[in-house]
């Protein structure tokens, strides 16, 4: 009996299992945006605690002529992670935006 063919069949079946069950990706993509006009301050949000969630607060986004207002949102907790909000750094003689992220905690 040849047992090749089962044995291929069994492998196929098993790779969508495979797939379901491998660990979450960890890469995360890096987009900067340099402006040479400061952002104005933050906006004040009103913040009400959500048990599972994490409040990821608003920032002021740049459209290509002014910052406009990107209003905070609840994003549902991840175990094992913490949340690092989006903001504008100086750089140089510019501001550079760093979006929002996640971050294993140790």
């Amino acid at each position: 009996m040849n047992l090749r063919p089962l044995l291929l069949a069994a492998a196929i079946a098993a790779l969508p299992l495979a797939a379901l069950h491998s660990e979450a990706a960890q890469a995360r993509g890096y987009v900067s945006i340099n402006v040479g006009i400061a952002p104005p301050p933050p906006r004040y949000e009103r913040v009400v605690v959500r048990p599972g969630y994490v409040w990821a607060p608003g920032y002021w986004r740049w459209n290509g002529r002014r910052h406009v207002w990107v209003g905070g949102y609840y994003a549902p907790a991840r175990r094992g992670y913490a949340y690092v909000p989006a903001r504008w750094e100086p750089y140089r003689h510019q501001w550079r935006f760093h979006d929002g992220y996640w971050v294993r905690r140790r």
